[in-house]
Formats: structure tokens, C-alpha cells, sequence
């Protein structure tokens, strides 16, 4: 079985609590990137997705120079580098998100996201199914 430290991207990029929503939206277009891990003294302490820039801060008509504790989700399911990749598709599932940063402790030593699992072909039918759901339910549009 395929642990995560298997899939897993090591080399992540991060903000801290000092950056503002601006400077996170300019390193996510740098890079290419759909979420950035907020850090303090490298500590793990939230998660800002283009999504969350949307909704937390445009549409409720925040300024770009709003701090990045203000739109960032504090709550975050994590995982360790030594967990089963089925068992992490499956937290994904259950919690309807697509990366889950992975922790040492509360320090950031990667990401995984469902296109790790894509990539990396996992072959449990169970899991597949799980990243299937997320994919399914998130494509929805509510009229």
C-alpha cells in the first residue's frame, strides 16, 4: 500500500500571517496554484484557497490588504507522511476537499492533492470512488 510520503509534494510553498490576501493571489498566479498553507514560525496554521479569495474577501467586498487570518480556514484536516494514501482519499471524501496538507507535528513538510492520487494511479476502487464523489459534488452548480 502506498503511504503518502509516496505521493505527496514536498516542496510547498507558504505564506504567513504577515502576507495579505494580494500577496497570497500573486504567489497562487506565480505558481500555478489553487491554495497556499499559511505559516507561523513554521507552524501550520491555516489554508487559503482561490475560492476562499473569492467568497471571504471579493464578494463580501474586502480590500486586497485584508491580513490573511481575516478569509484563511483555520479548521484543516491533515495528515502525517507515514499515513495509508486510501485512508487519506478517504478523509478527503468525507470532508468535500481537495488538498490536504501534510504535517509533522504541526509543522508543513508537504501537500497532497487529488492530482497526486490521478497521477499516481491508486488502484483501490474504494478510493477512487471517494475522489470521484468530491470531483462529482464540488462540479454542481446551485441555481
Amino acid at each position: 500500500m502506498e503511504k503518502i510520503h509516496d505521493i505527496m509534494t514536498d516542496k510547498v510553498d507558504s505564506c504567513s500571517l504577515l502576507d495579505n490576501v494580494f500577496e497570497v493571489a500573486v504567489k497562487m498566479k506565480e505558481l500555478n496554484v489553487g491554495a497556499i498553507p499559511i505559516v507561523d514560525n513554521d507552524q501550520l496554521v491555516g489554508m487559503i484557497t482561490d475560492r476562499d479569495i473569492v467568497l471571504r474577501c471579493v464578494a463580501e467586498k474586502n480590500p486586497p490588504s485584508s491580513k490573511v487570518e481575516k478569509i484563511m480556514s483555520k479548521d484543516l484536516v491533515t495528515v502525517t507522511k507515514d499515513m495509508d494514501a486510501h485512508e487519506a482519499a478517504s478523509l478527503m471524501a468525507k470532508h468535500q476537499i481537495r488538498r490536504l496538507p501534510v504535517v509533522e507535528g504541526n509543522k508543513l513538510v508537504g501537500i497532497v492533492s487529488l492530482g497526486d492520487f490521478a497521477v499516481h494511479h491508486l488502484t483501490d476502487q474504494k478510493a477512487g470512488e471517494a475522489l470521484t464523489d468530491i470531483s462529482e459534488s464540488s462540479n454542481q452548480i446551485q441555481h
